[in-house]
């Protein structure tokens, strides 16, 4: 087998399933399997993956593992030559795992292969490629300056050797991943994508930021930013200090000082919230129960230039393909009088996120 992709979800129940239908036609073509790891999800979401994604291996655990030990648990069992990490509220192109899989087989010496990640609003994320977050570098971001800590020497639309790479996706051989003992159960959230990226660069390996195919990861769902993710960032933090850096107490103090700070004073960053004066649906037809449920009128043209007439986008994914969605959204990534939300084929629900950091939305019609 070529390819396992294991998703890991924790209560994203509506954004897993738009997330296994985009994987499901991304390996169409390909020799590969789809594991989904439920760490307890209180909601419907093991139920779901029975009823629709029957061929999908899942492993329903009695307890919230954390986010190493529940990807270990299901690449334990993953069959493939390659192995995708996934987060659950993702989508992937149909051509994303062809065209990864492809450069990766023209590479020696791999490590990790990451791509372009773009938020619900089609605005790209910088952490998609990442250099190590020395002591220095980490102070400098605190400090504001992200000149170093992002790997600014690639553009994003690129192809080139970066250090580290975001858990949400990654793609490496699976005898890559055992060789370094897979993700650090030491962390529980956060920080073990860094870990790990690390251990296979100080194998000699070399990882790669992949531009030329585009993921939407709609990011808040999963990263959404509370007292309990600031305990455990900086958590995190500490632990990839301590295994990977000698210890000075001064700099220490600096460092922990301003992870605290940043974290707590700046938990929830503010967003601006846009009133939606009109919606566009990109189908066939307009749909009536659509408007009744979202309480506006469903139109079948934008107009992209009237700025002040706030506009969201509805993709209807019953005809449109998921490059598709992910190439308009990327189109128009600079218009901010725009959202989107999509529809999954053959689902009745209409989902999606504003930026990266506010939980998503997602509306029963």
């Amino acid at each position: 087998m070529k390819l396992s992709v294991v998703v890991l979800n924790y209560n994203v129940r509506y954004f897993l399933e738009l997330c296994l239908k985009s994987v499901v036609d991304a390996i169409s073509e390909i020799d590969a399997e789809i594991i989904v790891v439920d760490n307890d999800s209180a909601d419907d979401s093991c139920k779901m993956v029975k009823t629709l994604f029957p061929e999908v291996t899942l492993i329903e655990n009695k307890t919230n593992f954390g986010f190493s030990k529940g990807n270990n648990i299901g690449v334990a069992q993953a069959k493939g030559e390659y192995i995708c990490i996934l987060n659950p509220d993702t989508v992937v192109a149909e051509d994303t795992f062809i065209r990864v899989l492809k450069f990766a087989e023209q590479q020696i010496d791999l490590g990790i292969i990451g791509c372009k990640l773009i938020d619900g609003s089609g605005t790209f994320l910088p952490e998609s490629k990442r250099n190590v977050p020395t002591p220095n570098i980490a102070l400098k971001k605190i400090l504001g300056d992200t000149s170093s800590y992002y790997a600014n020497h690639l553009d994003e639309n690129s192809i080139g050797e970066t250090e580290v790479l975001v858990g949400a996706f990654m793609v490496l051989k699976q005898e890559v991943y055992h060789s370094v003992n897979g993700f650090d159960e030491d962390y529980f959230m956060y920080g073990e994508d860094v870990d790990l990226s690390y251990k296979i660069l100080n194998k000699g390996l070399k990882n790669y930021y992949f531009g030329e195919t585009t993921v939407i990861h709609f990011k808040g769902e999963c990263t959404f930013r509370n007292h309990q993710y600031a305990k455990r960032f900086n958590g995190s933090m500490r632990i990839f200090y301590q295994k990977h850096f000698k210890k000075n107490m001064v700099f220490e103090c600096l460092i922990w000082i301003g992870i605290k700070s940043l974290t707590f004073l700046n938990l929830q960053p503010s967003v601006e919230e846009k009133e939606v004066n009109a919606l566009v649906l990109l189908s066939p037809s307009a749909n009536k129960t659509l408007e009744c449920a979202l309480n506006l009128k469903v139109e079948t043209k934008c107009k992209l230039h009237d700025v002040e007439n706030h506009q969201q986008i509805i993709f209807d994914n019953n005809t449109l393909t998921f490059k598709e969605i992910i190439s308009i959204m990327v189109s128009y990534q600079y218009n901010n009088t725009l959202t989107y939300r999509i529809i999954p084929r053959g689902s009745n629900f209409v989902l999606g996120s504003d930026n990266k950091v506010s939980r998503g939305n997602v509306t029963h019609f």
